[in-house]
């Protein structure tokens, strides 16, 4: 999984990330559960070409879900990346 594209999936555009982008420089993407953070780091700066101070990432389980008839479901287990970006670093998401 060396390619960027395959590890960082999305960008969250929720109101904890609006705001932790706009006061602390923190940007937050849904990424593969593989990745690590270096990948994630090297995926990032090639990416978005921006200098990346740190990276923090949450595993999150996939929950029980029931669809009609059907006893048992789940959605995927997947994992966050809050990026953390060098000062005066800024990616435009327009």
């Amino acid at each position: 999984m060396s390619d960027p594209q395959d590890l960082i999936k999305t960008i969250a555009f929720t109101e904890k990330a609006t705001i932790l982008s706009e006061k602390h420089g923190k940007y937050v993407f849904r990424v593969a559960p593989s990745a690590n953070k270096l990948q994630i780091k090297a995926a990032v700066e090639s990416l978005f070409g921006k200098k990346v101070a740190d990276v923090n990432t949450a595993n999150f389980a996939g929950k029980k879900r029931r669809e009609r008839r059907a006893d048992a479901g789940r959605t995927a287990h997947w994992k966050k990346a809050i990026v953390t970006l060098k000062a005066g670093e800024k990616i435009e998401l327009a």
